[in-house]
């Protein structure tokens, strides 16, 4: 008997049920995301090719005599039972006494692409029944057939005068599927009506939760072990590869050697320095009495309040609204909370030829925005300047957004860790700071971005105590506190920048300065080799249009189904020694193909980076030159 790969050992077993010939077969396999086929071919065939068992997909089932050829086609047989583990699934082998006439085909599906674990009771092919049909059943009906016995368990078929036992080799769990009587030796004259299978299951605990199913790849791993693997100018992440400002670096050094208690637990909500300044700096901007104690909550970054924010707000069921495209967090996030997310795509206004576009063109639709609000919607996600397209929103579709959020009571989560990296004159609005909106706003920040030192892991979450002390409940219940020094550095630097707020020598002004003149390299360089830069308005990113090169590279490598953006990114790095990301990791997955022909960049960099990147493109520009 040929085996696969994890199967057990086992008996090959031949039996005669009523002039039919059935084979036992084991079988083993993993719980998701595979289905086994086993086909058993007629008794004259060597012994040795019994089964041939490879993976495949779920689909047409062809059954010997013609009877039927899909699953749908066979009465009572629909896979609409499962093996429903309520917490636990089951690494499993499928012993399986099988009766033909002809060769028959008998397929398992454990996983995607139905959840939970399934198999099929399986009819013998004959249109002579008066017993029940075959059924799909549940582990706690199998059970209960077996009487729960544990190794060797015996499973048994009454018959009309006598009965015979199979005797399986381990943890059994057997059904009858009608009426007969199992010989090792003589036929019965009776004709046959049903074909019987054992399944026996080696009962394991399901290794990881259920929330964790679907979002198990993240692409920032796969391009960022590329971008380590080649000689490349890596513009893909989003980080400045320049140092933090002077009084920050001082603050963080001070923090390590000055206060030997800076070593120790703070307040598990922040270190009151800084929730402090953050409640003083901020009421200002938003025109809000913040309490530091009740309005403040500081998270190990940005993306830790956006997680907490999730998992305190979102319920089972609820509906997340997310404007895309958007920064790739929010889906998983929504998701491992239960909720279901909901896209509205920013729709792109047509630009003159040859003109460049801008991220202002992508706009909101009022009229589809305001379809996707139900009964069911608890919460929108709105991200400005927003991630990856670098898109400003304005008053006015803030003011849309707004008027939405109260009218259908929906919290608005908005991530604004960008708002000091804006350019050309535009203007960062808080949706807080709009009339209504800050009881049921959260406002999210980032240390990170504000004083570009990433690495501090130092966020917080601004809000009304109705809201915030859900998150404070998540928040002690998991990471509890976050690390000291951190925030009492963060703390220092914003108190610098309080006291230089608006002039020339805030770090708040001359980041931005700074950062533009980037930006403007950047789209120079960009469009020397054919890329179209979309012209950002904020935050670290800009995105290029590669449908030049789709329309005349349409083939790349890579896998049929992949994006081709995705596709492209790697061709950048292996070919042109450029990392970036694609684009369409930041849309659903029903908008991906609408949108595989723009790629990401980073432009916060150092001017020896952008050097770097123009030798490169300098060499990929010679090499279109005919």
């Amino acid at each position: 008997m040929k085996k696969w790969k994890g199967q057990k050992s086992c008996v090959d077993r031949r039996y005669s049920l009523w002039k039919r010939t059935c084979v036992r077969v084991c079988v083993s396999a993993g719980v998701r995301t595979s289905c086994l086929q086993v086909k058993v071919a007629p008794a004259t065939v060597e012994e040795e090719s019994l089964p041939v068992l490879s993976q495949q997909t779920w689909g047409s089932i062809p059954l010997p005599d013609g009877t039927a050829n899909s699953l749908e086609k066979i009465a009572n047989a629909y896979p609409t039972s499962s093996f429903l583990d309520n917490g636990i699934s089951f690494g499993f082998a499928a012993e399986v006494l099988l009766c033909f006439s002809g060769t028959l085909t008998l397929e398992l599906c454990v996983g995607d692409p139905r959840p939970g674990l399934r198999a099929i009771f399986w009819p013998v092919f004959s249109s002579i029944s008066s017993a029940p049909g075959g059924e799909v059943t549940s582990v706690p009906r199998l059970w209960e057939a077996c009487s729960g016995m544990w190794q060797p368990s015996i499973c048994i078929w009454p018959g009309s005068s006598r009965e015979r036992r199979l005797e399986l080799l381990s943890l059994g769990a057997c059904t009858r599927l009608g009426r007969g009587l199992l010989s090792e030796k003589s036929p019965i004259a009776t004709p046959p009506t049903f074909c019987s299978l054992c399944l026996q299951f080696a009962m394991a605990k399901r290794l990881q939760a259920r929330r964790l199913d679907g979002i198990d790849h993240n692409p920032w791993v796969e391009f960022s072990r590329m971008a380590s693997e080649y000689d490349v100018v890596n513009l893909g992440q989003g980080f400045p590869d320049f140092p933090p400002p002077d009084f920050a670096v001082q603050a963080f050094q001070l923090a390590l050697s000055s206060d030997f208690m800076l070593n120790q637990y703070t307040k598990a909500f922040g270190y009151p320095p800084l929730t402090e300044i953050l409640a003083s700096f901020f009421g200002k901007l938003l025109g809000q009495e913040i309490d530091p104690l009740k309005n403040v909550l500081v998270t190990v970054g940005a993306y830790g309040a956006l997680f907490t924010a999730f998992q305190a707000l979102v319920d089972e069921g609820d509906e997340v609204i997310i404007i895309e495209p958007f920064f790739d967090c929010y889906e998983p996030m929504t998701l491992m909370a239960g909720g279901r997310p909901v896209f509205v795509t920013l729709k792109l206004s047509p630009t003159q030829d040859g003109e460049l576009d801008s991220a202002s063109n992508w706009q909101l639709d009022p009229t589809e925005l305001a379809s996707k609000f139900t009964s069911r919607t608890k919460a929108l996600v709105l991200n400005t300047p927003n991630n990856p397209l670098g898109k400003v929103f304005s008053e006015a579709e803030l003011e849309l957004v707004a008027s939405l959020c109260q009218q259908h009571d929906v919290i608005c989560i908005s991530d604004e860790v960008y708002q000091w990296l804006v350019y050309d004159g535009h203007q960062h609005i808080s949706i807080a700071s709009l009339p209504g909106m800050w009881e049921r706003t959260l406002t999210i920040g980032s240390a990170g971005k504000s004083f570009s030192a990433t690495g501090w892991k130092v966020g917080w979450a601004l809000g009304p105590d109705r809201l915030l002390k859900h998150l404070r409940t998540v928040h002690q219940n998991t990471i509890y506190h976050c690390p000291t020094q951190g925030q009492a550095a963060v703390a220092q630097s914003f108190q610098h920048e309080q006291a230089h707020f608006g002039q020339a020598s805030s770090y708040f002004v001359q980041l931005p300065e700074a950062v533009l003149r980037s930006r403007d390299h950047m789209v120079r360089s960009l469009q020397s080799v054919g890329l179209r830069p979309v012209i950002p308005q904020g935050s670290y990113f800009l995105i290029a249009d590669i449908s030049d090169f789709k329309s005349k590279m349409p083939d790349l490598p890579g896998d049929a189904e992949e994006p081709y953006d995705s596709r492209f990114v790697k061709w950048m790095i292996r070919n042109k020694g450029l990392a970036a990301i694609p684009a369409s990791i930041f849309y659903s997955m029903p908008h991906r193909k609408h949108f595989d022909h723009y790629v990401r960049f980073c432009f916060v960099k150092d001017e020896s980076t952008l050097q770097a990147m123009d030798e490169k493109l300098q060499r990929w520009k010679t090499e279109l030159r005919p």
